[in-house]
C-alpha cells in the first residue's frame, strides 16, 4: 500500500530553520507530490507551498521569502526548507499527492 511519509518536524526557536521531507513509501512508480499543507489547532488545513511536475512553485503569502519547496526526482521526494520560522508557523505539516490519502503529518513547533 502506497503511503505518504512526512518527516523532519520538531521544536525550534523563532528565527530557526527546519527541512521537511515527503516521500511515497511502497511505490515503485513516480508519485506526483504536489505540495505542502499545514493545519494548526482550530484552523482548517491550508496550502503552504505547491510544486508542479515541471518544478514551478507557488507559495502562500505568509511564507513567501522564508520557505522553499523543491523536489529530488531521483529520490521521489519533495522537501520544504523553512527559514526564519515564526511562532505562527506552528502546525502539523502534511504533503499532498494525487490519488493518495493524507499521511500522518509532522509536527512543527516554533517557540517565541
Amino acid at each position: 500500500q502506497v503511503q505518504l511519509v512526512e518527516s523532519g518536524g520538531g521544536l525550534v526557536q523563532a528565527g530557526g530553520s527546519l527541512r521537511l521531507s515527503c516521500a511515497a513509501s511502497g511505490s515503485r512508480f513516480s508519485i506526483n507530490i504536489r505540495g505542502w499543507y499545514r493545519q494548526a489547532p482550530g484552523n482548517q488545513r491550508e496550502l503552504v507551498a505547491a510544486i508542479t511536475s515541471g518544478g514551478s512553485t507557488n507559495y502562500a503569502d505568509s511564507v513567501k521569502g522564508r520557505f522553499t519547496i523543491f523536489r529530488d526526482n531521483a529520490k521521489n521526494t519533495v522537501y520544504l526548507q523553512m527559514n526564519s520560522l515564526k511562532p505562527e508557523d506552528t502546525a502539523v505539516y502534511y504533503c499532498g499527492a494525487d490519488g493518495l490519502p493524507w499521511g500522518q503529518g509532522t509536527q512543527v513547533t516554533v517557540s517565541s
